[in-house]
């Protein structure tokens, strides 16, 4: 019950933590507040806002969709279409194992 903005507060500064090389970050128009942009830069983030140009048919925008087209490619993989583990670290491993081999694919391809 944490709307995506609050959310995204609460885990800027696990993410300097864990990833402190880390300085800009892409969001869409959801995530433009000003207590988020204000930890933000507190924090020595640029955070980018992707907005839409044109609300009328579909355009391909930069930056955009990153993340759902990422779990599309994971679901691809049967073992991730649910959650079927019942252990946090194998379901990370199974999702190292298959984006291991979408990029194994890519370069094998060249």
């Amino acid at each position: 019950d944490v709307s995506d903005s609050a959310g995204a507060q609460t885990i800027l500064a696990a993410i300097r933590k864990r990833w402190p090389w880390l300085k800009h970050l892409f969001a869409d128009a959801g995530y433009d507040r000003t207590t988020l942009m204000d930890k933000a830069a507190f924090l020595d983030f640029v955070v980018e806002i992707v907005r839409r140009s044109d609300p009328k048919g579909f355009r391909v925008l930069p930056r955009r969709w990153v993340v759902e087209r990422t779990f599309g490619w994971m679901i691809r993989w049967r073992r991730l279409v649910r959650d079927y583990e019942r252990r946090l670290d194998v379901s990370e491993a199974m999702i190292h194992v298959a984006m291991g081999a979408l990029l194994l694919r890519r370069v094998a391809h060249r």
